[in-house]
């Protein structure tokens, strides 16, 4: 069973929401970085300040919180299936398959993100000007109008795994016709994009021969490092795709044997294919045989021990009629929808013709 990847909060339109276990790990950061700055705003508040640095952390939450339901409702309006949204340390993700996806739906789920960091600004900015004096509410609404200003901008910048990053990949998919020329061009953008936050907000004050503070040191780090990681994987994955759409299923499949989940082991000619494909009593797949599970049973003991028995269930969604000819990059779709990393290929009678995995995708037998 996948584990939960964090404390489930809620759940929004039939979509669970997690709060990520690394989250706490923010909070900590947050109200350690700005509990001192509320303490030289406001010198009367004393140990209290990081009170209010706490509440400043639980109204970045839900400014994140916002952004994600943004996503995960325009996603599922598209008619994308949305399995989770997640707060953690950096920030928070939303699940969604992208199946059936367009050009500008993928742009319609990207986008609104940032714009509802944008709203929120705008709430902030109409919060401040009811407010009067310099109390602890008017430097909550100043630091959640600034905050959600920040997050709506740097949001838009054409690099994955930035929003706008995705809605680069939206055009360059949209103008070539194929999404992974997008993600590869959107990666290198992302990277392009670290290199051009390090230089600007590190190199004019060594040139001026200033000393860099660390915290803005620390920051450049710990995003830079965030930054580059999505970005290296954006284009790893474009560089898959890409060479996924060159070949057929035909070219990566594997040609299975098929047994009956309740067929004894000394039945089966194990020798005969390289991967198997268990069915049930209504032929359906169910699931693949474990070799080293088969390995592990003594062979005195297979007589009396069936297929079921050593298989392994995959998710459902991962068994698709599909036909030898069709491009292989059609299966990564599958493999997201389903969540399976191993997509059994169907013919017209819903017989197992082939078997493809993440390993065939990756190009790792050409």
């Amino acid at each position: 069973m996948e584990r939960a990847p964090g404390w489930r909060v809620g759940t929004l339109c039939g979509i669970p929401i997690f709060l990520g276990r690394s989250w706490v790990l923010v909070a900590v950061l947050m109200i350690a970085l700005f509990g001192p700055t509320v303490q030289r705003t406001l010198p009367g508040l004393g140990v209290w300040s990081y009170a209010v640095a706490f509440a400043f952390v639980v109204l970045l939450l839900v400014s994140v919180l916002v952004h994600e339901a943004a996503h995960a409702l325009v996603a599922q309006g598209v008619g994308f299936g949305v399995s989770r949204i997640v707060a953690d340390f950096w920030g928070g993700h939303t699940a969604h398959d992208g199946a059936g996806g367009t050009p500008a739906r993928s742009a319609a789920v990207a986008v609104v993100g940032p714009l509802a960091n944008g709203l929120l600004a705008l709430l902030g900015w109409w919060a401040m000007g009811l407010l009067d004096g310099t109390g602890v509410p008017l430097l909550l609404a100043y630091a959640f109008t600034w905050a959600n200003s920040f997050v709506a901008v740097f949001n838009l910048v054409p690099g994955l795994p930035l929003d706008g990053g995705f809605l680069l990949e939206a055009l360059v998919w949209g103008v070539t016709g194929n999404r992974h020329r997008g993600t590869l061009v959107a990666g290198w953008s992302g990277r392009l994009v670290v290199v051009l936050v390090a230089v600007v907000l590190l190199v004019p004050p060594l040139l001026a021969g200033d000393r860099v503070p660390w915290t803005r040191v620390a920051w450049v780090a710990l995003i830079g490092v965030f930054l580059w990681q999505g970005a290296s994987q954006a284009i790893r994955l474009g560089r898959q795709g890409m060479r996924a759409s060159r070949l057929t299923l035909a070219d990566a499949a594997h040609r299975p044997g098929v047994v009956a989940a309740d067929a004894p082991l000394h039945t089966v000619p194990w020798g005969e294919h390289p991967v198997w494909v268990v069915v049930d009593d209504q032929g359906r797949p169910d699931g693949l045989v474990d070799p080293p599970a088969l390995q592990q049973v003594p062979r005195e003991a297979w007589p009396s021990t069936t297929t079921a028995a050593v298989a392994v269930r995959l998710p459902a969604g991962w068994a698709v009629p599909l036909p030898p000819q069709t491009r292989l990059d059609a299966v990564i779709a599958v493999m997201r929808r389903s969540g399976s990393g191993v997509v059994a290929l169907l013919d017209d009678q819903g017989r197992p013709w082939g078997v493809v995995s993440t390993h065939d995708v990756t190009g790792s037998r050409s």
